[in-house]
């Protein structure tokens, strides 16, 4: 089944773009906007409309499958790409994809990625959102093109096995972690909550009080709400690296009292920790300060899990951090790695050297990129998966929870009639 042409759409995404760098010097709130000036390359404003390109590759039967191509919150920092804008993009998707995929067979995902991959604008590998949509495209033509659903293309090239059981929901609430918490209890989330926790002032506490009060307000909501005894979610927090602002980016006993405090607070529930420092100079930085916090609360067996994320972009990167137990798991941010052929290829290595693999994302993706992270997830099985996108909860949850519900159906189908 060839491709017969390329088509591309600009698009919205499900959140915004937010200059990372000026909301940590302080840039304050009006309502959903943020005040001050933007300082990272390429920003308008701290915050401005995420954008995407829908990537849609037209088969020689007329069928369309399609991708899109999308960039992280907080694009242009951590080591990330430029900010992504569709009208910088698309044209290049025009010039230089276009001519190497139309008249190609669709029938080798990992070829024609590694192709994909392998192309360069003035020197260097194209952006990663566009390598995120392209892949997707990919990915859905070649299921199209041979009568498979998508996962099933994953397992059958990777040597995996789809689940027969739903991967666990991570939802994550932003700015609204009171009321979106009681929309992930309800939903019965399996994982939650993020949070958000990225200030030390005001959302930390100065000492850490802040962080605690709401571990425990989480902790009391589910046992007071759940409606049944055996609902017992994660909680996962996201910190951005606010832990190692407030006690030091290497002072690892007093971060690892800290850690072990909340841990206890939140019990009876497991507690999981994302990003306790952020280095802000390198990888290789970042990745000796959260294997040394790791090695410490290990020693004292601890039971709260690191998650490792800022600075941890790439599949080499994300090979790094597992390599030296940089973290308890790694969030496999789905857009930075690129083409998806990385992503599963990040959640298998993970698994390979024991590290849990958070298959994650970004809330500034759209529903399209998220439902075939979901046939992503099916296939190589990590420990969750994110909701996305958006931070409304609802409507994030819904899209992974139907698009895994579809996968099973509709398989459990196929096995009934013997195919």
């Amino acid at each position: 089944m060839k491709i017969v042409d390329v088509v591309c759409s600009a698009g919205r995404t499900g959140f915004y773009f937010d200059d990372q760098r000026a909301i940590k010097q302080g840039a304050g709130h009006d309502g959903v906007f943020y005040v001050g000036a933007p300082v990272t390359d390429g920003f308008s404003s701290v915050r401005q409309a995420g954008e995407s390109i829908s990537v849609m590759l037209v088969l020689e039967d007329g069928q369309i499958a399609y991708g899109d191509c999308a960039a992280v919150q907080y694009s242009g920092a951590g080591g990330r790409d430029p900010l992504f804008l569709a009208s910088d993009f698309i044209p290049v998707i025009d010039e230089f994809i276009k001519p190497q995929l139309v008249g190609k067979e669709a029938n080798d995902f990992r070829g024609l990625c590694a192709m994909m991959e392998a192309i360069q604008v003035n020197g260097k590998r194209l952006h990663t959102a566009i390598r995120y949509g392209v892949s997707q495209a990919i990915l859905d033509a070649v299921a199209k093109g041979t009568g498979r659903l998508m996962c099933e293309v994953v397992a059958d090239e990777y040597g995996c096995s789809v689940s027969d059981t739903p991967i666990d929901i991570f939802t994550q609430s932003g700015d609204d972690r009171y009321d979106n918490s009681d929309k992930m209890i309800i939903k019965g989330a399996q994982v939650l909550p993020h949070a958000l926790i990225n200030n030390v002032k005001d959302k930390l506490g100065e000492n850490g009080e802040k962080l605690e009060e709401y571990v425990a307000w989480l902790r009391d909501r589910i046992l007071t709400h759940r409606t049944n005894e055996n609902y017992n979610p994660v909680f996962h927090i996201d910190v951005y690296g606010t832990i190692g602002a407030a006690f030091g980016n290497t002072n690892y006993k007093v971060m690892a009292d800290y850690i072990e405090k909340l841990g206890k607070i939140a019990k009876p529930f497991k507690l999981r920790i994302e990003g306790p420092m952020d280095c802000d100079v390198d990888v290789p930085t970042q990745m000796k300060a959260l294997a040394g916090l790791t090695a410490e609360l290990d020693a004292r067996g601890c039971d709260v899990e690191l998650v490792a994320d800022e600075w941890c972009n790439t599949l080499e990167d994300i090979k790094l951090f597992a390599d030296n137990k940089a973290g308890h798991m790694v969030q496999i941010k789905t857009p930075d790695l690129g083409g998806i052929n990385n992503t599963i290829e990040a959640v298998l290595y993970c698994k390979e050297k024991g590290i849990g693999a958070y298959q994650g994302g970004t809330c500034n993706e759209t529903d399209r990129s998220a439902q075939v992270c979901v046939h992503c997830a099916m296939a190589t099985q990590p420990v969750q998966i994110l909701a996305k996108p958006g931070m409304g909860v609802d409507e994030g949850f819904m899209i992974v929870y139907n698009e895994m519900n579809r996968i099973i159906a509709v398989r459990n189908a196929k096995k009934a009639a013997g195919k």
